[in-house]
């Protein structure tokens, strides 16, 4: 019964192969930033509604988020459709392949739905790139009383568990005061400074902090006129541990170096929080086994540890619904390599023939396992 089902799942993903593909050029060809994405959230659902989902746009008041849902059966499987791009990069980290392969899932659950007793639940997830719109649409009533949820991300190679950073994501601001650079020196409060301080204390901070542990960041803005001293800067930093309590411990030592950047200058601080922090993944062990062995009965090689495999360690919002709900979120190569996320060339990788290969394997991937999910069910 399972080889019959499972064959039906993959026909359907292969009737739909043409329009998965197209779906994913199209995104890729229109990046769009976190809570921006309203090309995306009117794009991606379409395929769905034609097919028979019911689609609710604008889902819970937020704007480029939907939950597209098909069946009525007791056990309620969601595919997560991430579809924002990076800021300059665009699909740098290939969330276009995500969106297609997540739709693809979700109509090949479709075509079992009644006879597995399945509800299919697609959720448009926004900000997923330090937006935090998984949060967001948690904290509003998403994902409640879902038994599995799943996605695949696009990487250099195949990696079956993600072990991702906790994670929080600031907004600094400095405030000091301009004046003219030669003329008046002594007049001016240097933002662009305080950063400087800021940086260098970070640096030294790094020596006290776990091995794990990732700070990183961008100014923004400091200045524009080399002869007049930066009354303001800005920049975004992100704190990654190993978990959320780690997080906790860490997150003050590296705010009291923004404030010695303030108190060295004479600055005022502001520090804004884009999103509430992203939680570590805590994987559904048994559900990603039924992954692997689908993902290698499809012809995937896992790659071993090692330099390729480390997208697997990057953050995600989805690990707050890993909290909360069952839920496993594999890695599927591109062969990109030597590229990997996050650089443009990576993002040209995420069309192409190998590109539609994994989001067509991922698809057929995660829908297979949605079968294996609903058998343990019935299980006795």
């Amino acid at each position: 019964m399972r080889t019959r089902e499972k064959a039906a799942v993959r026909a359907a993903v292969d009737r739909a192969a043409d329009e998965l593909v197209e779906l994913s050029t199209a995104l890729h060809a229109r990046p769009e930033t976190a809570w921006e994405e309203h090309h995306a959230a009117a794009t991606v659902p379409e395929l769905l509604d034609r097919r028979g989902f019911t689609v609710t746009s604008a889902y819970l008041g937020l704007e480029t988020a939907f939950l597209a849902r098909y069946g009525s059966g007791p056990l309620r499987i969601a595919l997560c459709a991430e579809y924002d791009a990076l800021p300059g990069l665009g699909h740098a980290c290939g969330h276009n392949l995500i969106a297609a392969s997540s739709v693809g899932a979700a109509l090949g659950l479709a075509e079992v739905a009644d006879e597995l007793g399945l509800t299919v639940e697609v959720y448009g997830t926004p900000a997923e790139e330090g937006g935090g719109g998984k949060i967001e649409m948690l904290d509003r009533g998403a994902f409640r009383d879902v038994d599995l949820a799943m996605m695949v991300h696009p990487a250099p190679v195949d990696v079956a568990e993600a072990r991702p950073f906790a994670v929080s994501h600031s907004r600094i601001s400095y405030r000091g005061r301009s004046a003219h650079a030669a003329a008046y020196p002594e007049d001016g409060v240097n933002a662009a400074d305080a950063f400087t301080v800021a940086q260098v204390a970070i640096g030294l901070l790094r020596q006290q902090l776990p091995p794990s542990s990732r700070v990183h960041g961008v100014v923004t803005a400091a200045g524009s006129a080399p002869n007049a001293i930066p009354e303001a800067s800005s920049g975004r930093w992100y704190v990654r541990a190993e978990s959320l309590a780690e997080l906790a411990e860490i997150e003050p030592k590296v705010m009291r170096c923004f404030e010695a950047g303030a108190l060295a200058t004479g600055c005022t601080l502001e520090v804004e929080a884009e999103s509430k922090p992203y939680a570590e993944f805590r994987t559904d062990t048994r559900t990603l086994e039924h992954y692997r062995a689908n993902a290698l009965d499809l012809g995937r090689e896992f790659a071993p540890d090692g330099l390729a495999g480390r997208m697997n360690r990057a953050s995600t919002d989805m690990g707050n619904v890993s909290q909360v709900v069952p839920a496993i979120h594999p890695y599927i190569g591109i062969g990109s390599l030597p590229a990997t996320n996050h650089q443009r060339e990576f993002a040209a990788h995420c069309v192409g023939q190998q590109a539609e290969r994994a989001l067509l394997d991922g698809a057929i991937a995660l829908a297979w396992t949605g079968v294996d999910r609903a058998h343990d069910e019935t299980r006795p």
